[in-house]
């Protein structure tokens, strides 16, 4: 197979050294396309379409098999993450026990829809089918820190804070 040069990166950010680094350990291989996905997600945070142009051909992948692969795996985010995560639980115990209503109540009470960031930048509401705390149902995950049992109110209040405005700027 002949040698295929690795294009240039999409732009002068020295991230971008990190990327082409993990894909030459890799042998600049189709192969490699998952683990420089992680290495371009890990850099910026997310997976823009200029870094899946990049992978595609610096990998010699075709485009589509690349956004296939980004739009296949729910550990890709294709948008840039809010400054908060909120992970609502819908596993069979949380959905029994409320979880489609503390979903329910943040998409109406913040305007946006799971797997999406508010349009501010606060807030990325996501779903998981289970986050393996049954007992806690229904449970949440926010920024990192697993909650619950909650209730939509609770949910609403302890995401208030993300909205505020920091004390200091202008209004």
């Amino acid at each position: 197979m002949p040698h295929v040069p690795t294009p240039p990166a999409p732009s002068a950010d020295k991230r971008w050294k990190l990327v082409t680094t993990s894909l030459r350990r890799q042998g600049n291989a189709p192969h490699a396309l998952i683990e420089g996905m992680h290495a371009v997600q890990q850099a910026f945070g997310h997976l823009e379409p200029a870094s899946l142009r990049y992978l595609a051909a610096a990998l010699g992948v075709p485009l589509s098999k690349a956004y296939g692969v980004a739009t296949f795996y729910h550990h890709f985010v294709l948008e840039p993450p809010g400054a908060h995560t909120c992970v609502v639980c819908l596993g069979t115990a949380c959905h029994l026990k409320g979880g489609p209503a503390i979903l329910s109540a943040v998409e109406r009470a913040h305007r946006v829809k799971a797997g999406q960031t508010t349009a501010g930048g606060e807030l990325s509401l996501l779903v998981a089918r289970c986050i393996g705390v049954c007992s806690l149902a229904p449970a949440v995950v926010l920024d990192g820190d697993i909650q619950g049992p909650c209730t939509p109110a609770q949910v609403l209040e302890r995401l208030a804070p993300c909205f505020e405005e920091p004390e200091g700027s202008p209004r």
